[in-house]
């Protein structure tokens, strides 16, 4: 005789707690190759078209004529990540909730949690020469004027490289939005981005850039956060679900799925970054 396990499930499965996913946005990244990945190892070969040059016109003289270069670069799936779960046909017997609907939803926003850390990582792509702070040498000491004032210093940088105000965004960690919080400048525009958290880890905007929380921000231990202000022009990512199956166990009685998840991104326009290096102190 069959003996269920003594379990009574709840009529509601408990919610997970989630970080906001925020770098594999179309607000942070652009998506522009991506219909042409299929599977992984497959990549794309992105050309740049070099300056073109102006010069002065002299009446009855010959032009020079200019060779265009262009630069080409690769941009890889590289990136394989799979989940293989079951459920047990017993479990399954008693409950009166979809735990396979909530593994499914949990499993897809694990995925998407390692692709957001991963575009997050390539801020080690951005140029160092214009960057605000290091590791040796990180920022520090952010009261609430001075967080305002290094998203000013990041906009400048960016304003110095002719990268467009329009769409730019900046990545920022719990305690920095806390420092920001207590600036006039930032909660007293009398907007709704300021007056309310958005969907996508938005929390307003300053210095002309979308504000966005994290908890992805890259840091060594607690330390050295790695804030990025950019253009969705400078990050290109592409992903694609490429296999979803269920299956029957071979040793047990229950339901099996399985999934990957193949994803890849490059920094094509560096300049397009500004990284800052914070630390969370005094």
């Amino acid at each position: 005789m069959l003996n269920f396990i003594p379990t009574v499930w709840a009529a509601r499965l408990l919610a997970a707690l989630e970080k906001a996913l925020v770098y594999g946005q179309s607000d942070v990244v652009n998506r522009e190759y991506e219909g042409e990945i299929q599977q992984a190892g497959d990549s794309v070969k992105i050309s740049t078209i070099g300056e073109i040059t102006v010069a002065d016109y002299t009446k009855d003289s010959d032009m020079t004529v200019q060779t265009l270069d262009d630069a080409d670069q690769m941009l890889k799936i590289d990136q394989q990540k799979y989940f293989n779960f079951i459920v047990d046909d017993i479990d399954r017997a008693q409950q009166n909730v979809n735990v396979m609907d909530g593994a499914m939803k949990r499993a897809g926003y694990k995925l998407k949690d390692l692709a957001d850390q991963f575009i997050a990582g390539s801020y080690v792509y951005a140029p160092t020469d214009t960057g605000i702070g290091d590791d040796t040498t990180p920022i520090a000491g952010l009261a609430s004027n001075a967080a305002y004032e290094l998203l000013i210093a990041m906009k400048v940088k960016l304003d110095e490289r002719d990268i467009p105000t329009d769409g730019r965004f900046v990545v920022i960690p719990p305690f920095l939005e806390g420092a920001l919080l207590k600036d006039s400048r930032f909660v007293s525009a009398g907007t709704a981005m300021t007056d309310q958290r958005l969907v996508n880890g938005r929390v307003g905007r300053a210095a002309g850039f979308d504000v966005l929380l994290s908890n992805n921000v890259p840091n060594t231990s607690s330390a050295k956060y790695k804030v990025i202000a950019g253009h969705p022009m400078g990050y290109s990512y592409a992903e694609q679900i490429v296999k979803v199956k269920t299956y029957d166990p071979e040793k047990r009685f229950g339901n099996g799925v399985k999934g990957m998840h193949v994803y890849g991104g490059k920094l094509i326009r560096p300049q397009a970054w500004c990284v800052a290096t914070v630390n969370n102190a005094s």
